[in-house]
């Protein structure tokens, strides 16, 4: 049982630190050219955006980012729309959200 659970822990550990790692590589091909991780850019930090968003509201706003801008009340937007794979939207979300406050996960950073 002792094995079971470390290697558990183990896998759970390497799946989030590949998450953070291919968040990262889409966040440099997709994102860097307007927003930051912790600093005002065009668009809003990350930082910004894990504080007030929901995993399903990053999600939204990167697939139909008109959309999600007319239900948050937003006069325009000017973000276009991605489409990505699921395990690349999976990886952006989770590293955007890996830079909330009180996460205790850094090692997306």
């Amino acid at each position: 049982m002792y094995k079971f659970i470390m290697i558990f822990i183990m896998f759970v550990s390497a799946s989030t630190s590949i998450y953070a790692q291919n968040g990262k590589k889409v966040f440099e091909t997709y994102c860097w050219g307007c927003h930051h991780q912790t600093a005002v850019a065009f668009g809003p930090s990350f930082a910004q955006i894990a504080a007030k968003r929901s995993p399903e509201m990053i999600k939204g706003m990167i697939t139909d980012p008109k959309s999600v801008s007319k239900v948050l009340g937003y006069q325009r937007n000017a973000m276009p729309a991605f489409t990505l794979t699921q395990s690349e939207m999976d990886s952006i979300t989770k590293y955007i959200l890996s830079y909330k406050k009180n996460n205790t996960t850094k090692e997306a950073k």
